[in-house]
């Protein structure tokens, strides 16, 4: 499980910029999602040896002055609340302003790591000018140019001193499947594991976001035995009108890093929303397996025809990755739990099948030969050798003379073909091309 990192600071200070080049400056880079929320950015980065998790609020903020400093108020205490470690960007050419003051105020009263980044400072006479924000209170301060990437070495090797030690997990738990439950506030995460442990193990009310802590249970029930993380706690009142997406993917980051199935809950009375495609779409990014529960199906109206259309309507959401499975299920009457159990183990399975190269090659080179690559500038692509390669999730590379000229289109419909021979349902698979 990684730490989360969050870029906190008013609009316009370099934030994105500075994210921009943090998660790009290694190879080591895992991915980068643009948008998980519509106007957030998460991404991995590693520093020194150790990965972290990067979560930017930059762009999120919209409305007049007013409403601007209400909202940065809610996102530096949801980043207070869930990070591990805080950057606090703020801008050399503009000097401390009153939201800058008004953020430090929030940062002097918190425990965790905060880390002052004076951005767009490129040159001496910014050098002198950065030294006002002692003024904030906040101590040493890291003068920083986003574009450039001028001092940004400094800042993440005073980050990664003071991240936080990750605990470590026993043999174990560590042998053991983990399947994390995320998805929306309220969407019936709680109550669905309630149903599944036969006990009242959380708290479930109507009020969205009652749940604050990521809890495991262990559970050795019906044949099956695994860790389910549920993003699940008491949340105190106080904080339940906090912007819940901003909550949900904070919380969603950490489950879903650290399982190997995630179980999608939707609302069935609400559809498929914005949201839950974008922790869907964190869950595929970070390559795990997904399942998909469509909850409260007991409460919706339904037809004969009304199963497949909603099911339709989640697959063209959902695309590319259309091989997941779907199920309707009621964590209150237990409707298809069971049925949901059993294909959550099965994806799982799924995922860290091993397929023989002997196997692969006599089946997939087979295909490759009546449906070669597409030439490209008179080049004709001949893969000659193909194989899966020892990870923990589907990775399969082919070799090629041309690999530069193998695109996606075709990486795809090598995709499919893997996908309609052998199971891999509910697992993102990736498809390499490399020379030979």
């Amino acid at each position: 499980m990684n730490n989360i990192v969050a870029i906190v600071g008013r609009p316009n200070v370099g934030k994105s910029t500075f994210f921009n080049r943090l998660i790009k400056r290694r190879e080591a880079i895992v991915d980068s999602v643009s948008g998980v929320t519509r106007d957030r950015n998460y991404g991995k980065s590693e520093w020194n040896g150790k990965e972290f998790s990067v979560i930017d609020t930059g762009g999120y903020i919209k409305g007049s002055d007013d409403i601007f400093e209400g909202e940065i108020r809610k996102q530096v205490e949801l980043a207070i609340d869930e990070a591990d470690a805080i950057i606090f960007v703020v801008d050399v050419e503009e000097g401390i302003t009153p939201m800058d003051e008004e953020v430090a105020k929030l940062l002097r009263k918190v425990t965790k790591p905060v880390l002052l980044a004076v951005n767009k400072v490129d040159n001496a006479k910014r050098e002198q000018d950065a030294i006002e924000f002692y003024n904030l209170g906040l101590g040493e301060y890291f003068t920083i140019a986003g574009i450039s990437g001028s001092g940004t070495g400094e800042l993440l090797d005073k980050l990664v001193e003071v991240l936080p030690e990750m605990p470590e997990v026993n043999d174990e738990e560590e042998a053991l499947p983990r399947f994390c439950v995320v998805g929306r506030p309220n969407a019936g995460k709680s109550s669905f594991i309630n149903a599944l442990i036969g006990e009242d193990r959380f708290v479930v009310t109507d009020i969205a976001g009652t749940t604050r802590d990521s809890i495991d249970t262990r559970y050795n029930r019906f044949g099956f035995e695994f860790n389910l993380v549920d993003t699940a706690g008491i949340r105190r009142k106080a904080k339940v009108k906090e912007d819940l997406e901003f909550y949900s993917v904070m919380r969603s980051v950490r489950a879903i890093e650290h399982s190997d199935v995630c179980i999608l809950m939707i609302d069935a009375t609400r559809g498929f929303e914005s949201q839950d495609q974008n922790i869907f779409w964190l869950a595929q990014k970070n390559r795990k397996g997904v399942v998909i529960l469509v909850n409260k199906w007991d409460l919706v109206e339904k037809d004969t025809m009304s199963t497949r259309d909603y099911e339709q309507k989640i697959r063209k959401e959902i695309e590319p990755f259309t091989d997941v499975p779907i199920l309707f299920v009621s964590a209150l009457t237990k409707q298809r739990l069971l049925k949901a159990l059993e294909t959550t183990v099965k994806v799982f399975e799924n995922r860290k099948q091993r397929i023989p190269t002997s196997k692969f090659n006599e089946y997939m080179l087979n295909i490759i030969e009546h449906m070669p690559p597409p030439a490209l500038k008179g080049k004709y692509v001949k893969i000659k050798y193909c194989m899966q390669l020892p990870t923990p999730m589907p990775q399969f590379v082919f070799f090629a003379n041309l690999p530069q000229y193998v695109k996606e289109p075709y990486k795809r419909f090598l995709e499919n073909k893997i996908r309609d021979k052998w199971d891999f349902s509910g697992v993102p698979i990736d498809i390499y091309i490399r020379e030979k």
